[in-house]
């Protein structure tokens, strides 16, 4: 081709134009359309056996969605998750820290903590602390060896709430640990090296450099363990604390409404889990922003 043949600026413009105007062909995916048909009407016969099943006893759920024991029982597991949680960050922390510390006694201690804590099924530490009295009846201080000079019932130093939450939060506290501890681990050992640099200690580098780094790694993980707590405090009812699952399971004991019952504590579960879920992304999104900031400017 000469340089006479070819085609000018005006008519490639020309051309171009016409193939901007022309409109775009989507590709026909009759299997998409299909499987949607499908799970529409899957979803349409689950949803009309849900509301014409006499079983599920929808005016009962109703009834009892708002009763005073059930919302007694809410309080507790919201009680007993936060708690819970609580304190099993700070023991996670302080198990995190004496992991990574250069004191050998110290990692063994912590290293014993998690291997006990998470090799040992949950419902069998629940248990172990509700029936604490029972190995010791009394606690008190006194001299190694001779007599105690203060005691205390256990079972009134430890009632049942506190059963729970001392079996929920050391639990969780081994897990928390590792978490913790990953989340120290990503960040950057240059950090350190620079506070330790401008004069800071170690606990003021751990405090005021790392951990705040460490937090976009550990709120994730966190997150997802206060959504698991909250259904795990469920587990408490082996001990006879009063949570939701509890009362629930005393109210139909006497109606003999369990599925509308089981529902009713289902609702509030599922409720409380998304606005955990609603938080966590919010929080998430908060310590995020440096990592979008720079994401769009590269």
């Amino acid at each position: 081709m000469t340089v006479s043949e070819l085609p000018s600026t005006a008519e490639a413009r020309h051309d171009f134009a016409e193939l901007a105007s022309r409109p775009v062909l989507k590709r026909k995916r009759p299997g998409q359309l299909i499987a949607m048909v499908v799970v529409g009407l899957f979803a349409l016969m689950g949803a009309y056996v849900v509301v014409t099943n006499p079983g599920f006893g929808w005016p009962t759920v109703a009834k009892y969605l708002f009763d005073v024991r059930i919302l007694d029982g809410l309080l507790i597991t919201i009680e007993l998750t936060v708690i819970a949680m609580v304190l099993g960050l700070v023991i996670g922390l302080v198990i995190a820290v004496m992991r990574m510390s250069d004191n050998v006694l110290l990692r063994g201690v912590a290293g014993a903590y998690i291997w006990f804590f998470r090799g040992t099924p949950l419902l069998v530490q629940m248990l172990f602390w509700g029936f604490a009295a029972v190995l010791f009846p009394t606690i008190g201080i006194g001299i190694p060896g001779g007599p105690m000079l203060v005691e205390w019932n256990t079972n009134d130093v430890l009632p049942l709430f506190v059963a729970g939450i001392l079996g929920l939060g050391l639990n969780e506290g081994a897990y928390m640990a590792e978490i913790v501890r990953a989340g120290l681990m990503g960040v950057p050992a240059g950090q350190s090296e620079a506070s330790h640099a401008m004069g800071f200690s170690r606990m003021e580098t751990l405090r005021h450099v790392v951990i705040p780094q460490a937090m976009k790694i550990i709120l994730p993980p966190v997150g997802n363990e206060t959504i698991s707590m909250l259904k795990t405090t469920s587990l408490v009812i082996v001990i006879g604390v009063g949570d939701l699952l509890y009362n629930t399971q005393q109210i139909y004991a006497r109606n003999l409404q369990q599925i509308p019952l089981l529902i009713v504590a289902s609702l509030w579960y599922i409720l409380l889990t998304t606005i955990l879920s609603l938080v966590q992304a919010r929080i998430e999104k908060r310590y995020s922003r440096g990592n979008t900031i720079q994401a769009r400017k590269a």
